[in-house]
């Protein structure tokens, strides 16, 4: 098996705790966030886009139009350094440090896009669907990734939290996987064959650079 050269991490519930985004969300519904929630978790459960929560809530819901709305009444979603996971700038700093190239590449507006660059995140690469023109499950965006990642798609690995949209296309594009337990999707979610296919299973990133560390000493 090759060495691992670079690392690219999804966003939401891998590096960022969604907690609040939702809740903000279900705020603007007038909902109670325990209610949002649970029907979040019950669309995912049904194997359903998430987007589909809102419906429920709300027939004919335009995400991008009410994106829009809430940024005029002053009430953008957002995300700040108190939102990243605890392990995520040490898991961030001791792969760079290793040589591993590091990137960022999830399903994400081009304002989370800006928010990310301001957080100043020790990566060499922050990629967004609404910056690339493509997302995710979509070839087009993981063909950008080993792009970015400017090694053999073997050398490449992924680290998601969904099965579906993050694991699985990586997959399929050549790409290792390792998938991380954490938010709605990665406890809800149940793909055997693709979650057989992960190189790594996470319940955190702490682990993550020993891991490859010790992946690339078994394939130096």
């Amino acid at each position: 098996m090759a060495r691992i050269e670079a690392v690219f991490f999804d966003v939401g519930e891998v590096l960022v705790d969604e907690t609040r985004e939702y809740g903000t969300w279900a705020d603007w519904l007038g909902v109670p966030r325990h209610t949002f929630s649970a029907v979040f978790g019950a669309v995912i459960a049904q194997g359903k886009d998430y987007r589909e929560t809102f419906q429920v809530f709300k027939p004919g819901f335009d995400l991008a139009v009410e994106r829009e709305r809430r940024a005029a009444a002053g009430q953008p979603e957002t995300f700040t350094e108190e939102n990243l996971y605890g392990d995520v700038r040490p898991c961030l700093r001791q792969l760079k440090e290793s040589g591993i190239r590091v990137g960022l590449a999830g399903n994400q507006t081009a304002r989370a896009e800006e928010i990310l660059k301001d957080l100043a995140l020790p990566v060499d690469v922050i990629g967004t669907s609404d910056g690339w023109g493509v997302e995710k499950p979509s070839s087009g965006f993981f063909d950008r990734v080993i792009e970015e990642a400017g090694v053999a798609a073997s050398s490449v690995l992924y680290v998601g939290d969904r099965l579906d949209n993050d694991v699985r296309p990586a997959q399929e594009a050549g790409i290792l996987t390792a998938r991380v337990r954490r938010g709605p999707w990665g406890h809800i979610l149940d793909m055997p064959e693709v979650d057989h296919g992960c190189l790594f299973h996470l319940s955190g990133l702490a682990e993550l650079p020993a891991r490859v560390a010790a992946h690339n000493a078994e394939n130096s």
